[in-house]
C-alpha cells in the first residue's frame, strides 16, 4: 500500500484527503472506514465532544448521557459496529415495559392481555386497536408513503380509538405537523420494536455511550485519522481547482473529499455560492423536531416501567422514562435515572424557556403523576436541548429525501434527513453511513470482529449480514 501524506500544521498538500463533518455516529462510522482505507482522514466537530446526541456530562464521578439511549436485538448495523470495535461482548440485555398514562392511573400495554385491559379505550376500540398491532406486523409497506400516519390509523383502528389512542402520541412527536407524516414511518417504527416472544428487551453499554465513542477515537487515531473538537465550520465551497474549501476560524483548509454528516438546516447555511450552482437544492426537504430534556436523579425508583407515555395534554412532557430500570448500578450508582422528555420545533417559544422554568412547571408536575415522589427524593436536576432531532417526514418522503451524493465524486451526505424509512435511532444512522459510503465505492461496510491480540489497528469492516427481526406483542410507542 502506498503511503499516505496526512495534514500537518503548516497545511501542506495531501493525497487523497477526506474531510468528515460532525462527529456523532454516522460521522465516526464513515471516518474509520474511510481511515481504514488508506485516505487521510480529517473529523471536524463543533462542540468538545463527540457523539452527537450522545454527548455526555459528569455527575458524582460518573458520566450519564444527556439524551437517553438504548439498543434493541434487531440493531444489526450498530451491534456489528460495536463488534468490529471490539466492545460488543459489553452490551448487556434487560427486559423493560411500557406503560401509559391516563387520568393518574398507569396502564401496562406490553401484551394482549394488557391491551384487553385498557380501560381509556372502549372495548371494541382496544380490539381494533390490537387488529391494527397486528395487521402492522403483517402488512406489506407497499403504497405507505403515500398515505398519511393520521389516515392509515383511522382507517385500522377508528375514529374514536385514533382520537383517542393514536393521535395524542403523533402530536407528542410532530406537533401540528403530524397530518403529513406517512404511514411507512408509523410502520418502519412499529416493526423496529418487535421483540421476542418472552417480551420486550433493550440493551445498554458497559460505560455508557462515552465508552462507545471513546473506543471510536482510539480506533480512528490509530488507524491513522485525525480528529479536531470545538471546531465550527464557517462554510464550505468549490474552489478554482475542484478541490473542496472548508473554512474554519483557523482559516481556509482544502480536501479533496467532504463527507457531511450534519442536520440538513445546517448544512443549507454551510454551502458557498460555487458549491451551491454544483448540488442539487436542499433547502425544500426535511426540517427536524427538537427535544428538551429534563434529566432527574432520584434516591428510590419512580416507575417499574421503563417508558411511561404522558402524550395528553395535562402533562408539560410526553413521557417519563426511568432508564435505571435497563443499566447496572455499575454504570449509575445506586440512584435512579430518569429523563422527562418534550419534542418542540426549535421555534417554539417553549424550546427557549429557561432551565429554571422548566424545572419549576415539569417537576411538579411529575409529583402529580406520582405523589409518592417528594423533594428530598430528588438528588439533582439537569436540562439539555437539541434543536436538531427528529426528522419532520412528509407524504411522499422516499422521493424527498436528499441524494447521498451531492457532487460527483466530491460532496457527500450522511444524515438523518436520508434515513427515512429506516427508525432515527444510532443504528439507523450507522444504515445511512453504510449507504453513503457504498456511493463512495466502499461497498464492503458491515463489519468483522478485531483480530486476537488487537482492539484497533487491525479493524476491518467487511459486508453486512442480515439481522433476524423477532417478534413481540404491538407497542404503542411512536
Amino acid at each position: 500500500m502506498m503511503p499516505v501524506i496526512c495534514h500537518l500544521p503548516d497545511m501542506r498538500p495531501v493525497t487523497h484527503s477526506i474531510a468528515v463533518l460532525g462527529g456523532g455516529i454516522s460521522g465516526l462510522t464513515c471516518a474509520l472506514r474511510l481511515a481504514q482505507e488508506g485516505r487521510c482522514v480529517t473529523l471536524i466537530e463543533g462542540s468538545g465532544q463527540l457523539g452527537g446526541l450522545g454527548t455526555f456530562f459528569e455527575h458524582d464521578g460518573r458520566t450519564f448521557e444527556k439524551f437517553y439511549h438504548c439498543m434493541l436485538p434487531s440493531d444489526g448495523p450498530l451491534l456489528r459496529v460495536l463488534e468490529a470495535l471490539g466492545i460488543r461482548d459489553d452490551v448487556y440485555w434487560k427486559p423493560t415495559t411500557f406503560a401509559y398514562a391516563h387520568q393518574g392511573r398507569f396502564f401496562p400495554l406490553n401484551t394482549a392481555l394488557d391491551l384487553l385491559k385498557f380501560a381509556p379505550l372502549r372495548f371494541i376500540d382496544r380490539i381494533r386497536v390490537g387488529i391494527t398491532g397486528l395487521y402492522g406486523r403483517l402488512a406489506s409497506d407497499k403504497g405507505l408513503d403515500d398515505i398519511t400516519t393520521v389516515k392509515w390509523l383511522t382507517k385500522l383502528s377508528g375514529t374514536r380509538a385514533f382520537a383517542k389512542f393514536w393521535r395524542p402520541m403523533l402530536e407528542a412527536k410532530f406537533g401540528d405537523r403530524h397530518h403529513d407524516v406517512p404511514a411507512l414511518w408509523f410502520w418502519t417504527r412499529f416493526n423496529r420494536e418487535k421483540g421476542e416472544s418472552k417480551g420486550e428487551r433493550k440493551g445498554y453499554i458497559k460505560g455508557g455511550y462515552k465508552h462507545i465513542t471513546d473506543t471510536f477515537a482510539r480506533v480512528l487515531h490509530a488507524n491513522g485519522g485525525t480528529i479536531r473538537l470545538k471546531t465550527t465550520v464557517q462554510q464550505m465551497d468549490i474552489d478554482d481547482e475542484g478541490r473542496v474549501a472548508i473554512t474554519t476560524a483557523a482559516g481556509v483548509e482544502k480536501f479533496d473529499q467532504v463527507v457531511v454528516t450534519l442536520p440538513t438546516p445546517q448544512v443549507e447555511k454551510l454551502i458557498g455560492p460555487a458549491l451551491r450552482r454544483e448540488m442539487p437544492a436542499l433547502d425544500t426537504t426535511t426540517d427536524y423536531q427538537g427535544v428538551i430534556n429534563c434529566l432527574l436523579f432520584l434516591k428510590k425508583p419512580l416507575t417499574p416501567h421503563y417508558w411511561v407515555a404522558t402524550p395528553e395534554g395535562e402533562h408539560p412532557f410526553d413521557g417519563v422514562v426511568e432508564t435505571s430500570t435497563l443499566t447496572d448500578t455499575a454504570d449509575r450508582g445506586s440512584r435512579h435515572v430518569v429523563y422527562l422528555t418534550k419534542y418542540l420545533h426549535r421555534d417554539d417559544v417553549r424550546f427557549a424557556a429557561s432551565d429554571d422554568c422548566i424545572r419549576a412547571g415539569w417537576i411538579p408536575a411529575l409529583k402529580n403523576l406520582f405523589p409518592q415522589l417528594q423533594d428530598d427524593d430528588i438528588e439533582a436536576s439537569f436540562v439539555f436541548r437539541a434543536p436538531f432531532v427528529e426528522p419532520i417526514y412528509r407524504l411522499g418522503q422516499m422521493k424527498l429525501r436528499p441524494p447521498e451524493e451531492l457532487v460527483a465524486d466530491k460532496v457527500y451526505l450522511a444524515n438523518t434527513a436520508q434515513v427515512y424509512p429506516v427508525v432515527t435511532s444510532w443504528n439507523g444512522s450507522v444504515t445511512q453511513a453504510e449507504r453513503t459510503l457504498a456511493v463512495m465505492g466502499l461497498h464492503d461496510t458491515g463489519c468483522q470482529p478485531v483480530p486476537t491480540g488487537s482492539r484497533t489497528a487491525e479493524l476491518k469492516l467487511t459486508k453486512p449480514r442480515l439481522a433476524a427481526q423477532p417478534l413481540r406483542p404491538a407497542s404503542a410507542k411512536v
